[in-house]
């Protein structure tokens, strides 16, 4: 079996590429991922250019995932990966034979559908922007008009979960509970209309993750925010506030963003 020294991966799409790159990113994890290299190419218009991107996997020894709607594009895929033996996986093709064979019905072929600027679009883009704009507790106004508002204390992923809300759509804000800062009144308006959820984390892990934090900055990791003893007490004040706003908690010590984010898009039906 052919082996590259860089083991490179080719994603292909007459749209912009995001869906079977994001398939790629989550099967090289799966391997040793720091030796994986992905090169996407979007936007495809002609044959020429499939046939130059089979050629350039074959020369590098990878291979291709490709999302090609348009028929001509995945014809001159197919045959000219087989042509050259370069393996080439078809990440929509299976699902949209099982769509067409299961409901009898037929796609429409458009590249891009899934980013097309409808109301859908803008609306994720409304999200993001009042995501930064009340990130980190900037603007306690926020907390009245967000339709999650997340609170924790410091370096419990709080903002990339709330970013991650946010492309899905959902307005989010957040606010990093401190001992020494009272919490704003919009905090407990918010808490009763069922809008917060709590996030917290086991204390050595969060441990590390804020001596890694303080080294990044260039900063001594023996400075008390990194102590496991202040650790602890900040722990322990936000569960107690949490239980003032008798919030949802949850642990995200082992939890990735998109589990997070998924568990609280569940609890939203019931808050």
């Amino acid at each position: 079996m052919r082996r590259a020294a860089t083991r490179t991966i080719f994603v292909c799409s007459d749209a912009v590429g995001e869906t079977a790159e994001a398939v790629a990113r989550a099967t090289a994890r799966q391997f040793a991922a720091e030796q994986v290299h992905i090169k996407r190419y979007g936007n495809i218009k002609d044959e020429e250019e499939v046939r130059a991107i089979i050629s350039e996997a074959h020369r590098e020894g990878g291979f291709i995932a490709y999302t090609l709607v348009q028929p001509e594009l995945r014809d001159t895929m197919r045959e000219e990966s087989i042509r050259l033996g370069v393996r080439s996986v078809d990440v929509m093709g299976p699902m949209m034979q099982a769509f067409i064979d299961t409901f009898d019905d037929s796609p429409q072929y458009k590249p891009g559908l899934l980013h097309e600027m409808d109301d859908n679009y803008f609306r994720k883009i409304e999200a993001i922007e009042f995501a930064v704009k009340y990130d980190d507790g900037k603007d306690a106004r926020g907390f009245l008009e967000a339709q999650i508002v997340l609170v924790g204390v410091s370096r419990t992923s709080k903002t990339p979960v709330g970013i991650y809300l946010a492309s899905r759509g959902i307005k989010t804000a957040n606010y990093p509970l401190t001992i020494e800062v009272k919490p704003p009144e919009e905090l407990f308006v918010a808490a009763s209309r069922k809008t917060i959820v709590g996030l917290t984390m086991q204390p050595e892990r969060l441990l590390k993750i804020r001596t890694e934090r303080l080294k990044a900055l260039g900063l001594p990791s023996q400075a008390n925010y990194a102590s496991l003893e202040r650790i602890s007490q900040e722990l322990n004040y936000a569960s107690e506030m949490m239980k003032r706003f008798a919030c949802p908690v949850i642990d995200v010590t082992e939890r990735a963003i998109e589990e997070t984010a998924g568990l609280i898009l569940d609890l939203m039906t019931d808050l």
